[in-house]
């Protein structure tokens, strides 16, 4: 991998990066760990960050893009809120709705940087995939200050260490990360959202069956006994989908602050409060877990939100293992017992995590603890 790494190794091209470069150097001579931050947007997320401040928030700026080539390329720091407005202009979008946290206050709301450390998606994501899915390429300096190039502008630039996927979700764990491009998608010329009044168990089983009938389906939710689905694309394709599934259309302007208050987590069953909120990965044929704690479910079964205590994450923990499931404590409460954020990783995959940690960052500079205690 040194030797791939080696080859990869690109100049700096802008003085924030060179002033960068020496800051990590000599974090890595002095033991100094550095806890990388952007507009701050997702601080919550993850274990506490430790180490000497590096605000990537400056460093902004779309670098390249061509409409009809479907990629953008932008600096860590560049805000999605402009990488969103530029891209409305020409009819396209970040298809999978990456969060914007806090934009509702009037802060930054989010950044390229910041979305893919974190790989989390938003409402669309059961249509149109996940973050890691749209990133074509990566500039990232390591441990040692070298500044390092993976994969391309074109989906077909994929060889040996698929490392831009694996490097979306790490928190910045492994490098800071400085420019990405990104494959983007054209705007759905047509949606309409849709209400159903029906029960967890009913809401799921109707979620399977849609799934399997190839219909237009961007985006679910469901909670206490109502059930939303977004259907998008071309007018007919959703007519025909809403006449074959029935429902009760949502006016637009109701359902636009549906999906998103959603994707920004500005709902008030997200509001912060003496619970935590735990995220719950499951196969979207599982069942409805045994609890009674408040539940949405979002992405066709796939994702399920819990309000709770730590007691509740455990028993959670125990009952997604089994059903290939994982829980995030994704935002944790104040005054609750600590427990892990992340489900602890198989042995083989932690050992290929500590890999490459030593071999991106080997002096252990960047975010030290983030995801897991062992990296």
């Amino acid at each position: 991998m040194n030797a791939t790494l080696q080859s990869a190794a690109t100049h700096p091209d802008h003085p924030l990066l060179l002033g960068w470069q020496e800051s990590i150097r000599q974090a890595a001579r002095s033991g100094q760990a550095l806890a990388l931050r952007g507009t701050g947007s997702k601080a919550f997320y993850g274990h506490p960050l430790h180490g000497q401040p590096l605000d990537t928030s400056a460093y902004r700026g779309i670098l390249a893009y061509e409409p009809t080539e479907l990629v953008i390329t932008a600096r860590c720091g560049t805000p999605l809120t402009e990488i969103e407005t530029t891209l409305a202009q020409q009819g396209q979008m970040l298809a999978w709705e990456p969060p914007r946290f806090g934009l509702h206050t009037g802060a930054v709301g989010g950044s390229v940087g910041g979305m893919v450390a974190s790989g989390l998606s938003g409402p669309r994501r059961m249509q149109a995939g996940a973050v890691r899915d749209f990133v074509l390429g990566l500039r990232l300096l390591d441990g040692q200050g070298r500044l390092l190039k993976f994969g391309g502008q074109v989906m077909k630039n994929v060889a040996g260490y698929d490392l831009p996927r694996m490097l979306t979700g790490s928190l910045g764990c492994f490098g800071l990360l400085t420019d990405v491009s990104l494959k983007v998608l054209p705007c759905p010329r047509h949606s309409l959202s849709l209400v159903f009044g029906m029960d967890q168990t009913t809401a799921l089983a109707c979620l399977n069956r849609w799934a399997g009938q190839g219909l237009p389906v961007s985006a679910s939710v469901w909670q206490d006994d109502t059930l939303h689905l977004r259907l998008s694309g071309a007018e007919a394709a959703v007519r025909a989908a809403h006449q074959r599934l029935g429902g009760d259309p949502l006016p637009s302007a109701a359902a636009e602050a549906l999906w998103t208050g959603l994707r920004d987590q500005t709902q008030p069953f997200f509001a912060p409060d003496e619970r935590h909120l735990i995220r719950v990965a499951l196969p979207d044929t599982a069942p409805p877990l045994a609890e009674p704690s408040p539940v949405l479910i979002e992405w066709g079964g796939a994702l399920r939100w819990y309000r709770g205590d730590t007691a509740l994450l455990a028993r959670l923990r125990a009952q997604a293992a089994p059903l290939g499931g994982h829980v995030t404590l994704f935002r944790a409460a104040p005054g609750q017992p600590p427990a892990p954020v992340f489900t602890p990783l198989a042995a083989p995959l932690l050992r290929l995590h500590q890999a490459l940690k030593h071999a991106l960052d080997p002096a252990g500079v960047f975010n030290p603890g983030r995801m897991y205690q062992e990296f």
